[in-house]
């Protein structure tokens, strides 16, 4: 391998989230067109970039072990840089866990990718070099035209907005985005409609909390306008999920929408994190617990097929045996479609780390599998419902004689798989009977058409 061609690679491990999957697969765009080209291993590139993920202890202790590695055998020509979140909250502290990094850039100027490396090659640098503005009003804005998505071979996650402006006690984000900065509506429809002409099958919005969409740019009711500027403008993609709607914010103009158009697919996922009104103020959420009894029926009456997802924390500092009670309650009452749930991590920096009264792991992973083992029932019996129904499945692979998809009802890595015996078209969307449940998955069968 020569020199030069070694100068043009780059090695980019993308960790965390699907966001930061877009923040990564722009990063790779600029790079391109900087002349770069992808490397697939870190072997054969001379500059290695790990977009790391830093929201809670458990990914952190990736990132920091992915750097370990590419820094124990980086070659003496190599850079390696320490990008994303974790670059962003920790700084200086990055390189003293990892001896070898050359290199910091956080998440409001990952933009500057291409000069940033730029910098490290015209001068030699016995410290690392960072950039890490505390600005982040530029985030979404200054893009260098390049597309806002990662596609994932038919599905492309857009990111309409950077940042949060939520005061959640326990969520370090808005420390390591900053606040909420939404994108262009106009520039959002028009990678809409070059990511159509691509031939993808499903368009995701995401953002950290995609119903807050607008809010800074002045718009009331945000993603209700862009969704049906982006439908209008998108007629041929098949489906558009919308990911993380903040509880309070699902207004009667957004379920409006979503059940006026059947491009946008009845699915939404809604992060409520608990059941209890004391729990959710300590969270700094929303506390009106009512709001979301009556916003699931309103949900239910105009899109009676809605598949619903909710996450929440267990064990959050303060947690009783009446407000574990109470979520119990809350996940029987409202029968949610798809449940995850976590144990509260502790975050020093964050208010929540100051809170009193820690709930011990053990207990927080008793309250875990408790609450999940309800689910689990309540999962399948919503799955056993499908059984006879037609649903049109997404393929997205292969396994031993049999394909792989997801129906609508089912996001991406964090939901349910539809099995059917036989090879269906890969990257499309085919019509199936459902013939099997089980707590996760569906069984189905090619929907051969009657003879009349």
């Amino acid at each position: 391998m020569t020199k030069q061609k070694q100068k043009k690679q780059f090695f980019l491990l993308s960790l965390g989230c699907s966001k930061n999957r877009v923040d990564s697969e722009s990063m790779a765009e600029l790079l391109h067109k900087a002349g770069f080209s992808g490397a697939a291993a870190p072997d054969d590139a001379s500059v290695l970039i790990v977009n790391t993920c830093g929201f809670i202890e458990d990914a952190r202790q990736e990132s920091i072990g992915a750097l370990q590695e590419l820094a124990e055998f980086k070659q003496k020509n190599q850079l390696l840089i320490a990008a994303g979140c974790m670059a962003q909250r920790y700084g200086d502290e990055v390189v003293q866990w990892v001896p070898g990094i050359d290199g910091v850039i956080g998440t409001r100027r990952w933009m500057d990718i291409v000069p940033f490396i730029r910098r490290l090659r015209r001068r030699p640098h016995p410290q690392p070099l960072y950039h890490l503005p505390d600005e982040a009003s530029a985030v979404g804005r200054d893009e260098r035209g390049i597309l806002r998505a990662s596609v994932q071979g038919a599905s492309a996650y857009l990111k309409i907005a950077d940042g949060c402006r939520r005061p959640c006690a326990f969520c370090a984000i808005p420390q390591i985005k900053g606040t909420l900065v939404s994108r262009p509506l106009d520039t959002i429809v028009a990678e809409a409609v070059r990511l159509q002409e691509t031939g993808i099958q499903e368009l995701i919005i995401i953002s950290q909390d995609s119903t807050d969409y607008g809010h800074d740019l002045g718009l009331k009711n945000g993603l209700s306008r862009l969704l049906n500027r982006i439908v209008r403008a998108a007629p041929d993609i098949p489906w558009i999920r919308v990911m993380y709607a903040y509880p309070g914010y699902v207004t009667d103009e957004l379920i409006e929408t979503m059940a006026a158009h059947p491009q946008i697919v009845n699915y939404l996922d809604i992060p409520l994190q608990h059941g209890h009104r004391e729990t959710l103020k300590r969270m700094r959420r929303p506390a009106n617990v009512e709001w979301i009894y009556r916003t699931i029926e309103k949900l239910r009456a105009a899109m009676p097929d809605i598949a619903i997802r909710t996450t929440f924390i267990v064990g959050y500092p303060g947690e009783t045996d009446e407000e574990f009670t109470a979520l119990k309650t809350m996940v029987s009452d409202l029968q949610f479609d798809r449940v995850g749930a976590f144990t509260y991590s502790y975050e020093a920096s964050t208010p929540s780390g100051q809170l009193p009264n820690q709930v011990p792991p053990e207990v927080m992973a008793a309250r875990r599998d408790e609450l999940m083992t309800r689910q689990q029932s309540i999962s399948l019996t919503k799955n056993q419902a499908q059984v006879g129904r037609t649903l049109p499945i997404l393929v997205e692979g292969y396994g031993d004689k049999v394909s792989i998809g997801r129906a609508y009802r089912d996001a991406p890595e964090i939901d349910g798989l539809v099995i059917v015996p036989g090879e269906l078209p890969l990257g499309q969307i085919t019509p199936v009977r459902i013939d099997g449940a089980t707590v996760y998955d569906l069984t189905a069968v090619k929907n051969e058409k009657r003879k009349t």
